[in-house]
């Protein structure tokens, strides 16, 4: 059976009308792109030519598949970083625009990871997963967008909480020298945030050995904080654009977590190899040097990564970026030129002493040279009012005992303001990775206030104060509550308080001397 001439038409035009669709489908588009050419490779950075077109902080491709950001752009050449392995770079290979500046992968799908600045993973786990990619320069939230800070961030540290408190949305400097236990006041501040806290963590690691990163995943994995933390990793022998760039993706993934309201802690450990890295390009572009070799604007490399650290008004969340910047002094100089920088960015800091350290005082923060500008504010009225004084009586303390030193003949009032404080030195310190709970930091406090320690010979304390941690536990829950609120330290609070610790502690004090017979004189 023969189809009618019109059928056969139809189905003609409908055919090469599909055609015509597929052909303009898989049609190929010119796109001019311009391409550059390497003139010269040198360590973590390299000098281009032949990208008219490129911008300041653009991503650049080179062979490999190996990413490099514009970062000094001349009328005749491009200085570009390096951002990974750039060994197999010669002069003469091409290089490309890609239009867009340098972004990281954020969400949850990092909660758990460890990851390099790229967003590549470094644990095994498998490529991480997320839909959202965030620039890693940012502005900082305008001063009509954040809150005043209200909430307190609990260390679990007694020395912190009680002398030197940090508010959620606070930057508190950790300064010291090597070896003081800067580290490990961060890591502890992050395991202090396992359970009702809610607070989510970044740890950035910029220019540490691998062995010292692997000890503190090991760490964080063995107590159960992996789950809320996001570690972002820059080895020490990475190329120095990796260094550069860490903090700042690690503070575009906390600012997404903290612009979807969520409470986020960060910590930068530490940003004295950040500078140096900065230095070390700089130097190697031929930007002129300032004061220490570092360039002009290494102040403001700083400044902008901390100022995004804040708090939101509700109305935009209500979230918060608590920052935790670690520098290392040397020989104890903090009015050297990068600590000095990071004095006046920051809202406090918290010193460790060497000396402090090498007495076993740990953690070692030396009460006199730390402040904190802000937590005050945000600590909670129950802590104000067992902590109000300690700070004082320890300061005094510290006078007097340098002067009793000289051999001086002491009144029984200084002796006793000298032992009254050996007891707080004794409460303040606390072995690494056991953070105290709010409780039971208000019960210790208390007690040493009311002069319940006194007693306690100086040997004992460490045994007196366990006992008294444990006791905390059997403070009525409604007591507990109350301590977790703005609401003030009421008596009848304080007296429960009081009577479980002065039962927990009776089994140290002293017992008293049996009174000497008297003799029959019959």
């Amino acid at each position: 059976m023969s189809m009618e001439p019109e059928t056969l038409q139809n189905d003609f035009d409908t055919a090469f009308a599909e055609l015509s669709q597929v052909r303009e489908a898989f049609k190929p588009e010119l796109r001019p792109r311009e391409v550059g050419t390497i003139l010269s490779v040198a360590t973590g950075i390299a000098k281009v030519s032949g990208l008219p077109g490129v911008g300041f902080d653009e991503l650049v491709t080179f062979p490999g598949d190996l990413l490099g950001i514009a970062f000094n752009v001349d009328a005749d050449e491009i200085g570009v970083v390096l951002l990974g392995e750039y060994w197999h770079l010669h002069a003469g290979d091409e290089v490309l625009r890609t239009g867009r500046v340098m972004d990281v992968a954020v969400g949850d799908g990092l909660l758990g990871r460890v990851i390099d600045p790229l967003g590549r993973p470094l644990d095994g786990k498998g490529p991480v997963v997320s839909n959202q990619r965030l620039p890693i320069e940012r502005p900082a939230p305008p001063i009509m967008d954040r809150a005043p800070v209200t909430v307190p961030l609990q260390t679990g540290l007694k020395a912190i909480d009680a002398l030197i408190p940090v508010g959620r949305g606070q930057r508190e400097l950790i300064l010291g020298d090597r070896q003081t236990g800067k580290s490990t006041i961060a890591i502890d501040t992050i395991l202090n945030q396992r359970g009702d806290q809610h607070v989510l963590c970044v740890y950035c690691a910029i220019g540490q050995r691998a062995s010292a990163v692997a000890k503190t995943v090991a760490t964080l994995l063995e107590k159960g904080a992996m789950d809320y933390t996001v570690i972002v990793v820059a080895e020490g022998n990475d190329p120095p654009g990796l260094a550069y760039i860490a903090p700042y993706a690690a503070t575009s993934i906390a600012e997404s977590f903290m612009e979807a309201g969520r409470d986020v802690l960060i910590v930068y450990d530490d940003l004295t190899q950040h500078a140096r890295s900065y230095r070390e390009l700089s130097l190697l572009l031929r930007r002129p040097p300032g004061r220490e070799a570092f360039p002009g604007d290494i102040f403001y490399i700083h400044s902008r990564l901390l100022e995004r650290a804040t708090h939101l008004r509700q109305e935009l969340g209500g979230g918060s970026l608590t920052a935790l910047p670690i520098i290392e002094t040397e020989a104890q100089d903090i009015s050297a030129y990068i600590p000095t920088n990071l004095i006046s960015i920051t809202d406090g800091q918290i010193y460790l002493s060497p000396s402090l350290f090498e007495l076993g005082v740990l953690p070692a923060v030396d009460v006199g040279k730390s402040v904190s500008r802000v937590g005050g504010e945000a600590q909670r009225a129950a802590f104000r009012a067992v902590a109000g004084d300690l700070k004082l009586a320890y300061a005094q303390f510290e006078e007097l005992e340098t002067f009793s030193r000289f051999g001086a003949r002491l009144d029984e009032n200084t002796r006793k303001i000298i032992e009254h404080g050996r007891r707080i030195r004794a409460c303040l310190k606390q072995p690494e990775l056991s953070p105290v709970s709010v409780p039971a930091q208000i019960a210790i406090l208390l007690a040493l206030t009311a002069g319940l320690f006194d007693g306690v010979p100086l040997d004992q304390m460490t045994d007196a104060e366990h006992s008294l941690r444990d006791a905390s536990a059997d403070i009525p829950a409604e007591v507990r509550d109350r301590l977790a609120t703005a609401e003030k330290l009421s008596d009848s609070d304080r007296e429960t308080i009081i009577q479980i610790a002065r039962k927990s502690l009776a089994s140290f004090q002293p017992k008293p001397e049996p009174k000497p017979e008297s003799k029959d004189k019959s």
